[in-house]
């Protein structure tokens, strides 16, 4: 079965995507030029792929220790809830965290997994306070200690 992609999408949108996602702020005159299409053609398909929802944001990476958060942890949950009505409210508190960067809802022994980003121990300290009143039963918090690998660059021209 091909990947539903291959239908909405050529060659040359995946060459858009693939260089957008690596270099938001290049110019549509610099990216028509990598994918062979005029300024305007190149705009125009961004567009789509903005309206079609392939492309969500653009946004700047910054650098999480030059702005001062030293933690960098990954907060394992499970919690006893379990009426939809109450998981979405401790999912939307869960979103409106500042400190959480990600929140993923999982299978298996944990119920949700954090990445949090905090200045220092006492933040973090304060953080947990936080989820534990949220109706959180079991956190196992872990410390990155140092980071090998970080990209946001989904494998879309690699078969």
């Amino acid at each position: 079965m091909e990947p539903l992609t291959s239908k909405l999408l050529d060659t040359i949108d995946l060459q858009i995507l693939d260089i957008l996602q690596r270099q938001a702020n290049i110019s549509n005159a610099e990216l028509g030029r990598r994918v062979n299409l005029s300024p305007p053609a190149t705009h125009a398909r961004i567009k789509r792929l903005e309206t079609e929802g392939f492309i969500i944001r653009q946004v700047a990476i910054l650098d999480q220790q030059k702005l001062g958060f030293d933690l960098l942890c990954y907060i394992f949950i499970s919690t006893d809830i379990h009426q939809a009505e109450q998981l979405e409210i401790l999912e939307n508190n869960l979103e409106t965290m500042s400190e959480v960067l990600e929140c993923q809802c999982l299978t298996g022994e944990y119920d949700y997994l954090l990445k949090v980003a905090n200045k220092n121990r006492r933040e973090l300290q304060e953080f947990i306070r936080k989820l534990n009143k949220l109706g959180i039963s079991r956190i196992q918090t872990s410390l990155a200690l140092r980071e090998i690998k970080h990209t946001t660059v989904l494998p879309i021209l690699s078969s």
